[in-house]
């Protein structure tokens, strides 16, 4: 990835496991976990939380990028670690911390783009469907194969049902098996399959068209989108009737419209 040295700074968190790079208002968290396939360890949940809950209160962040470092973004949970601790106490706070960094994601007040190569299985290909966008190589490929060890993908399930057909979360569920980069497009799973030499070229243009918005119609149109999901219709367009009348009195909303009938570009304050 290309450095830009007047706008950037990197930080590393957790003895490394987790990598974080901000430039021009973009955000990328890198999963550094390569000789494990980035398998999601206690250690790596908890890390990506904490970056989370600041990034949250970064008002300089306008997206998120998460990708993997190594051959692969991210194969699942760390089943070498879990297995080594072996208690219920412990399998019930794995599951637990992946439930919150998820949900971190999910109610993150900016986007969180996934940019994916090699495989997303289990908990990685949760991760994917949690994030708003994602892009990934064509060369990618997709599961939720808990199935075939006799632990079935529950904790996935939960993102997958919120981001595909029905049908489709029960295919990869019950199926567990790994599913190419165009039926994942065609799924809905990702938004672009790429090949492996535009992925970053391709992100990096998402993310910067989603960076030169204001942070404050990007929070509250995030917000809206999850909450109005989880209602009836006509609770939906009360709700978000009440979203867009509050958005249409901030500064940032004010400031936009003037620019358009003006035909110059907007100047936002991000409040």
């Amino acid at each position: 990835m290309g450095r830009n040295n007047n706008n950037k700074a990197e930080h590393t968190m957790s003895e490394h496991i987790l990598l974080r790079e901000d430039r021009d208002g973009i955000c990328f968290l890198s999963l550094n976990r390569p000789d494990a396939y980035n398998a999601l360890s206690l250690e790596l949940m908890e890390a990506l939380i904490q970056a989370l809950d600041a990034i949250a209160e970064d008002s300089s962040v306008r997206v998120v990028v998460i990708r993997g470092n190594g051959k692969g973004f991210c194969a699942g949970h760390d089943l070498k670690q879990m297995l080594g601790e072996g208690t219920e106490e412990y399998y019930q706070q794995t599951f637990d911390t992946c439930g919150q960094m998820m949900q971190r994601v999910v109610s993150l007040p900016v986007p969180v783009i996934a940019q994916v190569h090699g495989v997303a299985t289990a908990a990685g290909c949760q991760l994917v469907a949690s994030c708003d966008l994602a892009v990934s190589t064509d060369s990618s490929r997709f599961a939720t194969p808990g199935v075939n060890i006799g632990l079935f993908c529950s904790t996935p399930m939960v993102a997958l049902t919120r981001t595909v057909a029905p049908k489709h979360a029960m295919e990869m569920l019950l199926l567990g098996d790994l599913i190419d980069a165009g039926r994942a497009e065609q799924m809905g799973l990702i938004n672009w399959a790429v090949p492996a030499d535009k992925l970053e070229e391709t992100v990096l243009n998402v993310a910067g068209k989603i960076a030169s918005k204001s942070r404050k119609a990007l929070s509250m149109g995030k917000q809206a989108f999850h909450n109005q999901r989880e209602q009836v219709l006509s609770d939906a367009y009360a709700s978000c009737a009440r979203v867009m009348t509050e958005n249409m009195l901030t500064h940032d909303a004010q400031e936009g419209i003037d620019a358009f009938i003006h035909k110059r570009k907007p100047e936002w304050q991000h409040r």
